[in-house]
């Protein structure tokens, strides 16, 4: 139990110094809140960009201090940022944080922002064995990636798609491994995710689909580097290194005990990112919240919705109103660069939405195709069509209401 000394008024405490830890800082002082703000971060680094870690970072068209999410608007905000501590416990009615220092924080509300982490592949570990999710990933992963290296990439979505096409940018040889028989086609179907997947036979990358990975194989001994790759059919690839790129699991472990709703999806909060517990908010990818597009509790990782979460937990935690999003930024989106390719998309696709395309041909990857359910406009598809796209995304928005 925390000391009552450190229960004074006047702090919010946000645990997690990304994204959505920065934007519900700036959100906290942009309704007028004069307390301390104490952002607790468990990576050395202040908070940064993650997009650019799997594209132009790992090129080397960004550097490390080129990630650096702060604006000069920023150093006005006061913050009390400690960096490098995680947090491990949550006293919910007294709003406050024990770090990992044994230290206590806390005040008179608690914006929880911790994330996700990757997932790994099981077995002993393996120097060339790779994830990305944080900085440190990021520039391990760009020290390897030189000409000629042999990389086999474990799964074929966003993350693990962008990684392939930088790195073959840069002279790697890359196989791609993907257990579904066509990479992304949960958000996109099976049609469109087979024409994105295109792109990586179109640059030379080998794409292996419908057969998961037995495990990985190196020389013996403790963290002995990686040599191959085992797939569930026998398949032997020969690699230099691996990029596990199988999805993230939300950093809620710290949370156990704490009465919050947590489960192995993260943790329950409604549209406001309340969580049941006055005083207590949680944001951004360690969360699992409704949504009305998709019509389910859904875990969201994309960048301009924890944007809105973090503005919406800030004002929740102060007892103010939440602002509504514009309409065509209420649809859910997100995008993704892969082999000079922006790849764009809005609203939810269910099984069973029919797909058109409306503009362009796939086979030029360039091309736009709208979604339907039941004759009604739900979601958009742009390939590097940007204006059609945005025309789209707001015609899909002026609808009041997804349907059911």
């Amino acid at each position: 139990m925390p000391p009552d000394g450190i229960l004074r008024p006047g702090a919010v405490v946000i645990v997690g110094a990304g994204l959505a830890g920065l934007s519900a800082a700036r959100a906290l002082r942009s309704h007028g809140y004069g307390g301390r703000v104490v952002l607790v971060g468990d990576e050395p680094h202040d908070p940064y960009d993650r997009p650019p870690l799997s594209k132009d970072f790992l090129a080397g068209a960004t550097s490390i201090e080129g990630l650096a999410l702060g604006v000069p608007e920023d150093r006005g905000l006061d913050l009390e940022i400690r960096t490098g501590v995680a947090a491990q416990a949550l006293d919910p009615g007294r709003r406050a944080v024990r770090l990992e220092d044994g230290a206590w924080v806390g005040g008179e509300g608690v914006v929880i922002a911790t994330g996700a982490r990757t997932r790994s592949l099981p077995g002993p570990p393996l120097t060339g064995v790779h994830g990305l999710r944080s900085l440190d990933d990021a520039v391990s992963l760009r020290a390897a990636l030189v000409p000629g290296a042999r990389l086999v990439v474990v799964g074929a979505g966003f993350v693990g798609a962008e990684v392939a096409s930088t790195a073959r940018g840069l002279g790697v040889d890359v196989t791609v491994v993907e257990a579904a028989d066509v990479p992304l086609a949960g958000p996109l179907g099976e049609t469109f995710g087979a024409v994105c997947a295109g792109l990586h036979a179109d640059h030379g990358v080998r794409l292996l689909t419908g057969v998961p990975v037995r495990g990985l194989s190196g020389d013996s001994g403790p963290a002995g580097p990686v040599r191959g790759v085992r797939l569930a059919d026998d398949r032997w690839l020969p690699a230099d290194l691996v990029l596990v790129a199988i999805g993230s699991t939300p950093a809620v472990e710290w949370l156990e005990g704490s009465g919050l709703d947590v489960d192995r999806d993260g943790i329950l909060v409604d549209a406001a990112g309340g969580t049941g517990v006055a005083g207590v908010v949680a944001v951004g990818d360690c969360t699992r919240r409704f949504d009305p597009w998709a019509g389910r509790v859904v875990r969201q990782e994309h960048w301009t919705a924890v944007l809105h979460q973090a503005a919406a937990g800030a004002a929740t935690v102060l007892g103010r109103p939440v602002v509504p999003l514009p309409p065509h930024l209420g649809v859910p989106y997100f995008w993704s660069d892969q082999y000079g390719v922006r790849i764009q998309f809005a609203g939810h696709r269910r099984p069973g939405d029919e797909a058109e395309v409306v503009e362009g041909e796939p086979a030029d990857r360039r091309f736009t195709a709208v979604y339907r359910r039941d004759g009604e406009e739900v979601a958009v598809l742009s390939l590097d069509s940007p204006r059609t796209f945005g025309r789209w995304r707001r015609r899909i928005a002026a609808r009041a209401q997804p349907s059911g």
